[in-house]
């Protein structure tokens, strides 16, 4: 067979990763066989974590081969693993892994009280173009399959031995860009069948697609939305975020208020403090102001330093500061711990470095 037959055959392959259960049944009914052999292998992507159908020892040889022909499982590896040793509790862990035709993401692994999380990617690089973040450097590579997204998941539990309680769509990419993959993560994850990891311990992040939250919040699936927030007003937004220049904060707030009443969860706001541009008391007062009175969380971090841009983050009484303002407006607020920050744990930095190193 030639080889550009051969990438036409795969190309017509099923990524059986990406599969709901529902989707599962169908697929194998349309191999001729039971429909109860789909949860058979549906649990042993999902719950036993299998990255090859060989390990599937209690299907038949003639099952193993029709799935081989007819699908495959998304190839993922980790490419490098480095471990924080910034503190003594600190056991953040940054995963850079390769997925299909040698794509490269990364996520990361975080140790709190309250359970393991992850952090993890939606697309291969970003196209939002905020300046603070990495991962919009060299701009987009591709959506991910909703397989990629949940291997990412799999492999660090494998990889750690601990159990994931906690995930975080908020590594490379604008998750609601590649909505239906997401969403098809969602309902992938939460099935019982598989790790059955609730929605409500699943936070996705957007930089604020406006028409997308509105969509999210009809699913009414109990997940946290964390918006990207960054700014007390459309003026410094649109210095540091290209979407505020299509989406105004007041439509943003706005989406936001109706997906709080729609599913009765707060929203959190993710805020990086940039020294001199978004952190003064008058700031943190106009934000108060229009944060107030609604049902939210404020994340406030020291912004990420990283090479490709010229932006350094805030001291720790310039956040303390602007949290007790927020507060006075009864808004609650946190000032999130950096974890990781020797290993390039901010999202697109370790890929970055790895790119730009010459290892593509």
């Amino acid at each position: 067979m030639k080889k550009t037959d051969k990438s036409k055959l795969e190309e017509t392959k099923i990524d059986i990763r990406s599969l709901t259960l529902s989707e599962m049944e169908r697929f194998i009914i349309s191999l001729g066989e039971k429909k109860f052999r789909a949860l058979q292998v549906f649990e042993w992507i999902n719950r036993k974590l299998a990255n090859s159908f060989d390990e599937m020892t209690n299907l038949s040889k003639e099952l193993r081969s029709k799935l081989s022909e007819q699908s495959y499982i998304s190839e993922i590896k980790i490419l490098e693993k480095l471990e924080s040793a910034e503190l003594l509790n600190d056991k953040t862990k940054k995963y850079l892994f390769q997925l299909e035709n040698k794509t490269i993401i990364e996520s990361v692994f975080m140790e709190y009280s309250h359970g393991n999380s992850v952090c993890i990617s939606s697309q291969a690089g970003c196209k939002m173009g905020c300046v603070f973040c990495a991962s919009t450097v060299n701009g987009i590579e591709r959506d991910l399959t909703a397989g990629e997204i949940l291997a990412q998941v799999y492999e660090i539990q494998k990889d750690t031995g601990e159990k994931i309680s906690n995930i975080v769509v908020m590594g490379s990419g604008e998750p609601f860009d590649n909505f239906e993959n997401v969403m098809k993560f969602l309902e992938i994850i939460n099935d019982e069948k598989g790790l059955n990891i609730g929605r409500r311990r699943v936070t996705i992040s957007t930089c604020g697609l406006v028409d997308r939250i509105y969509e999210f919040a009809e699913q009414n699936l109990q997940t946290t939305l964390a918006i990207s927030l960054h700014a007390p007003n459309d003026k410094i937004r649109k210095q540091i975020m290209p979407i505020a220049k299509r989406e105004s904060m007041e439509e943003l707030l706005l989406a936001c208020k109706y997906y709080s009443n729609k599913t009765n969860r707060r929203v959190t706001y993710e805020y990086a403090l940039i020294d001199g541009l978004n952190d003064s008391i008058e700031d943190a007062k106009e934000l108060g102001a229009k944060l107030r009175r609604t049902l939210c969380h404020v994340n406030l971090i020291s912004v990420n330093e990283i090479a490709e841009r010229n932006y350094k983050g805030s001291s720790n009484e310039k956040a303390l500061k602007f949290s007790k303002t927020l507060e006075q407006f009864g808004v609650v607020t946190t000032i999130r711990r950096k974890l990781g920050s020797d290993i390039n744990a901010a999202c697109g930095q370790l890929r970055n470095s790895y790119k730009d190193g010459g290892h593509e």
